[in-house]
């Protein structure tokens, strides 16, 4: 398999996809009403473009849908879209629709004349996408229906199902590897957000991939903030709560019957929440989803049978009330909150009964190959908890992702909220001595005992209360000093060892006890800081109108009622947000607001203008409003940038500077934008005809620098975006 990283130094080579890039930016604009693909997307389009075998891994919220929506609009025939979950099929169709997408979805929910209906779109080619459940596609019948048209590709999404490694396998998805050999003409692309190096391997196997290429965007989002604290009571599930007033959010439970005494306590509290488990009938699941996509409910209180594939922008904070099963499960769940790119906080509560609840669960799990693989997991889970590094790096490592960064600036431990011990190693060497006492042969219940100077029946028969380290600790409180015992397990200085899961002294451990390294322990839970604002060097509500904000969610809420549809597929927060920002009034702004499509600008446009302008006559509020641009960042310099630094110089073109360097033309663009801002170049010339600069620069005097699509609308929308940016760049360097 050929891998693309999340590396901003490795370029697709594919000459096709350079010429194809505007043709894509175009069918991204009408149909979504976005300027500009996010990371990485353009190189999974391009593998689906060039009918290409592929395997994406984005984080959730990363993008991965319009990886295979684009390419089905531009490329001829019918794409399917293989999907879990009915819920998750109604959403994506829905979305398509209201974008102007021919899309449709086939399944049980159909009555018979619905699938008929939907056959024959098919059959004469009407719709650009179908979804289907894995059982669906594999009925004899639509495998004969799908052989007799035209099929572009095949996109199986959540596609870590087909792996028996991966934390939500299911049988069904094994079965897709008949596609290579029933439509050998036609490309699969596998999605996923949750895929280890080793489940990555597994899909391309078990789907019979041909050579794929395997394009994986960073796991970082930067817009949440982990904080992850050891569970004292209901009292930290209402505190979190406080901090989200009036906001989506997810509360997770591990059993149905918390799930219950959780929402329970909630309502009565005064807060707007529903569950959602198995448990409850089929009928009860579907209202109470549909509330909670709506926002008639604010929060939803579920265990992990609620969310796979649940497309909702606007999730503010993400609570587990009891510890995940496994670090792919959460952060599948976690990544639920703010997928429009706004701050959103993921809360986790755990404590030492939570390991032991999924080990109970687990261990009915009839694969002793599968309980093996459960119990690992169980046991990251449990690690990543109790350790102190930087929450995205823990993450990011897990997914087989370096990431570079001394300071996420999103975390519990980044952001200094946990209170360290100022004696660390210290007090680590008398909990790694005591483990060595009592010679490496019992767990940590019975570790803290000795240390805390229990007089325990089976301490006293075992003669442990006359080693050197028995009541070491016996200040403290037996729960912290578990809680320290679980923090040097997190950072591998200690270890669980057999079946009865006795403390064993690693290498490191070692370490430790002759003074070489230093661990990180946190303070007792009742001396912790409850301070967890989220750092930011913006503000992302900074010129919002707020209560013109929320006047518009009402009549999004409104819209999404009237058809029943989510409220993101009206219109998404940061659509919102950038109408209450710039406040349009007319259609021409309207358009320019982030997110509008031809279709929305049709369909919702005149209700929110009339809004807007009522608004603004009724508080006196200016419309059309022009945020201060942003002052300018530093410029960091990549080794690839500066190796075309010296050709720019010679003011070689372009593609002649992409061909010198090996580097794709997308790339080598991206330059360009960095060498005329470090070296404040003022003449475009080298790059652009004269008489395009002339224009670019006209319209820029007309409508401003603040953004590219009010420039490019100018134009008349035939000049292409690239050019535009080199103009603006060379324009901005000369004002400054």
């Amino acid at each position: 398999m050929s891998q693309l990283v999340a590396d901003p130094n490795m370029d697709s080579n594919a000459v096709s996809s350079q010429s194809r890039e505007p043709q894509l930016l175009e069918t991204l604009k009408q149909y979504w009403g976005y300027d500009s693909f996010r990371p990485r997307q353009l190189d999974a389009i391009n593998a689906v473009m060039d009918n290409r075998d592929s395997i994406v891994i984005f984080p959730t919220g990363g993008g991965k849908s319009l990886c295979f929506q684009v390419p089905a609009i531009r490329r001829e025939g019918v794409a399917v879209v293989v999907s879990p979950l009915l819920s998750l099929m109604k959403d994506q169709v829905d979305a398509l629709q209201a974008n102007g997408v021919a899309a449709a979805c086939l399944n049980s929910t159909l009555s018979a004349a619905q699938e008929r209906l939907v056959l024959e779109e098919i059959a004469r080619g009407q719709l650009q996408l179908v979804y289907m459940s894995p059982e669906r596609l594999m009925d004899s019948r639509t495998l004969k229906t799908l052989a007799d048209i035209n099929v572009s590709f095949f996109a199986i999404d959540e596609a870590h199902c087909v792996s028996q490694w991966g934390h939500d396998f299911r049988p069904e998805y094994r079965k897709l590897a008949i596609l290579k050999e029933r439509f050998p003409q036609a490309s699969v692309h596998a999605f996923t957000a949750t895929a280890t190096p080793r489940v990555r391997e597994d899909i391309a196997v078990q789907l019979g991939l041909k050579d794929p290429q395997v394009t994986i965007g960073s796991m970082f989002r930067s817009n949440l903030n982990y904080q992850i604290h050891r569970r004292s009571g209901s009292g930290q599930i209402i505190a979190a709560l406080e901090e989200h007033k009036n906001e989506s959010g997810i509360v997770y439970c591990i059993s149905r019957k918390k799930v219950d005494s959780t929402c329970k306590m909630l309502q009565g509290l005064g807060y707007n929440a529903l569950p959602y488990h198995a448990g409850l009938d089929n009928q009860t699941r579907l209202k109470n989803q549909d509330a909670f996509l709506q926002d008639s409910a604010k929060i939803i209180v579920a265990t992990v049978a609620f969310g796979m594939g649940i497309d909702k922008s606007n999730v503010r904070f993400v609570l587990h009330a009891e510890m995940p099963k496994s670090l792919e499960a959460y952060q599948q769940e976690s990544g639920r909150a703010g997928r429009d790119g706004l701050p959103s906080k993921c809360w986790l509560f755990y404590n030492g009964g939570d390991f032991m609840t999924w080990k109970r669960i687990v261990s009915d799990t009839p694969s002793e190959k599968e309980r093996t693989q459960a119990m690992q997991s169980l046991e990251q889970m449990s690690n990543f908890c109790s350790d102190l590094t930087c929450r995205h790096k823990s993450l990011a490592k897990h997914f087989g992702e370096d990431l570079q960064i001394e300071d996420c600036g999103a975390c519990d431990v980044c952001l200094n909220e946990v209170p360290m011990v100022d004696d660390a190693l210290v007090l680590a060497q008398k909990i790694v001595s005591c483990v060595f006492r009592v010679d490496q042969r019992f767990g940590a219940e019975y570790v803290a005992q000795v240390l805390t100077g229990s007089k325990d029946t089976r301490i006293l028969q075992k003669g442990h209360d006359k080693v050197s380290t028995y009541g070491l600790l016996s200040e403290h409180s037996k729960k912290s000093v578990r809680t320290w015992i679980e923090q040097l397990l997190g950072q591998g200085i200690l270890v669980k060892a057999g079946e009865y899961n006795v403390l064993q002294i690693t290498d490191t451990g070692r370490q430790v006890l002759r003074g070489e390294l230093t661990p990180k322990l946190r303070q007792p839970l009742d001396s912790e800081s409850a301070n967890t604002q989220v750092r930011s060097s913006t503000d992302p509500w900074k010129d919002v109108d707020r209560v013109l904000f929320d006047q518009l969610c009402e009549l999004r809420a409104d819209f999404a009622r009237e058809s029943n549809v989510p409220v993101h597929v009206v219109f998404s927060d940061n659509s919102i947000k950038d109408m209450a920002k710039k406040r349009p009034s007319n259609e021409d702004a309207f358009r320019l607001i982030l997110g509008v499509s031809q279709q929305k600008l049709g369909d919702y446009g005149h209700r929110f203008l009339e809004a807007i302008k009522q608004y603004c006559q009724s508080t006196g509020v200016v419309m059309d409003f022009k945020p201060t641009p942003p002052v300018a960042k530093t410029v960091n310099l990549t080794a690839g940038a500066l190796e075309s630094f010296p050709f720019f110089e010679q003011s070689l073109s372009v593609e002649d500077v992409a061909k010198k360097t090996g580097k794709a033309v997308s790339t080598t663009l991206r330059y360009l934008g960095q060498f005329i801002e470090h070296n404040h170049v003022t003449d475009s010339s080298p790059w652009v005809e004269a008489a395009t600069a002339d224009s670019i620069t006209t319209a820029i005097d007309k409508v401003g620098t603040d953004a590219l699509k009010p420039i490019f609308v100018e134009l008349n929308e035939q000049v292409p975006y690239d050019q535009i940016r080199i103009v603006l760049s060379c324009v901005k360097a000369r004002n400054n």
